[in-house]
């Protein structure tokens, strides 16, 4: 079978960002399906990219015969405002759509949200070529956005609601990777709904490495190690973190380690630095196939995002690659995904938006290396059991096997 997969935040697993697809995609590629992904050169993570020059569409190398990777032209200054935001979205939803008409025999279209707009490029191209439209949500826009406080202006918002009816209506099949999300999509539209829900896969985490050598390179010390790895958001409220190390920062064994980059980095360093918080490290965003060396030398992993109600419908990367790493979760997601951790004991809930009640079970996992290596050991476990990335890329083929025969 040949998917086209339309996704404008693809990261490769050399890149940094978020790699589902990617790691999806390889399962796919090794069951001898052909892939041809669409995705922007401009880093969603960065907003960077790795050429001077942004080209209207580029082949990229790629290690699998069986994955086509091109990069088709995106509006470049994506993080510089919401304005400037929306025409990065526009520019890669007319690229794509163009890119997408020149590959042939495609067998399904494969469509993802966010961001919303490049789901009508998806869904053109699956009518243009007469083949079914798989529809994936990855997060509740404009939802999500509304709630922030990111989108605000009210006709923007009417035509974002309708844009997302009409794309949950196109769809052939809509594939939510939380069951927080299942309720939203049928209610606007979606007239079937599949859970293939985030998870994560244990071997990229599963070599061997220098714990001290990475410290001693980082400046990092002995101390008892908290990551936060992912991106430095609104939505990711990683100044409640920086208010549990000022309360923390005459705990000398104590240390928080900040690994990624996002419109909020620059704020964060400057706020730790007028708190004088020597117990805070802000470092740069490193490839997926390189994020387990700083797994390895951790003794602790945070996942959180500000105290909202709609949140509490997520299934977070960062909380499943955390447990496939072994390290224990302080979760600071209210919801379905709280279920998971405390039902696989794999780490302490944290009230959304409390510093003080974090600072409290930061210091309890360090009073207690036994806990928070069983947390550790328990949440590899529910990775392997329910939520690895192998049995989740059975449940898409299959799916999407389904709807080719249809």
């Amino acid at each position: 079978m040949h998917i086209l997969l339309i996704h404008q935040a693809f990261a490769a697993l050399n890149e940094p960002g978020g790699t589902r697809h990617h790691e999806l995609a390889r399962f796919l590629a090794a069951k001898g399906h052909t892939l041809s992904i669409i995705a922007s050169p401009v880093s969603y993570l960065t907003g960077t990219t790795q050429n001077k020059r942004v080209p209207w569409l580029e082949k990229v190398e790629s290690d699998d015969e069986n994955i086509r990777l091109y990069r088709s032209y995106t509006y470049q200054k994506l993080h510089k405002s919401f304005f400037h935001r929306l025409i990065s979205f526009f520019s890669f939803m007319i690229s794509s759509f163009f890119a997408g008409m020149k590959i042939n025999n495609v067998d399904l279209v494969w469509g993802t949200s966010p961001p919303l707009f490049q789901a009508p490029s998806a869904w053109a191209l699956a009518k243009l070529k007469r083949v079914p439209f798989l529809l994936e949500i990855r997060d509740l826009w404009p939802l999500f956005a509304i709630e922030v406080g990111v989108l605000k202006n009210p006709i923007l918002i009417l035509m974002s609601q309708w844009l997302e009816r009409f794309i949950y209506r196109q769809a052939d099949t809509v594939v939510v990777n939380s069951p927080g999300y299942v309720e939203h999509v049928s209610a606007r539209g979606a007239s079937k709904v599949t859970l293939v829900p985030n998870g994560s896969d244990p071997d990229l985490f599963s070599g061997k490495y220098d714990r001290e050598e990475y410290r001693k390179r980082n400046g990092l010390g002995e101390a008892f190690l908290v990551l936060y790895a992912g991106a430095h958001g609104v939505s990711n409220d990683l100044s409640m973190v920086l208010g549990a190390a000022e309360l923390l920062k005459n705990e000398a064994d104590i240390h928080f380690v900040f690994v990624g980059d996002g419109k909020e980095k620059k704020n964060l360093i400057r706020e730790a630095e007028q708190k004088k918080l020597a117990n805070v490290s802000f470092l740069d965003s490193i490839a997926k196939n390189e994020i387990a060396e700083v797994f390895a030398a951790v003794d602790a992993c945070v996942a959180i995002l500000k105290p909202i109600d709609v949140y509490k419908t997520t299934y977070p990367n960062k909380v499943f690659d955390a447990m496939a790493a072994g390290k224990p979760v302080l979760l600071a997601i209210d919801g379905a995904v709280r279920e998971v951790v405390e039902n696989s004991n794999a780490g302490l809930f944290v009230e959304p938006g409390n510093s003080q009640m974090m600072a409290e079970k930061v210091q309890f996992l360090y009073q207690h290396p036994e806990i928070c290596k069983k947390m550790g050991v328990n949440g590899k476990a529910a990775i392997n059991k329910s939520f690895h990335r192998r049995e989740q890329a059975a449940k898409m083929e299959a799916l999407m096997m389904e709807l080719k025969k249809q």
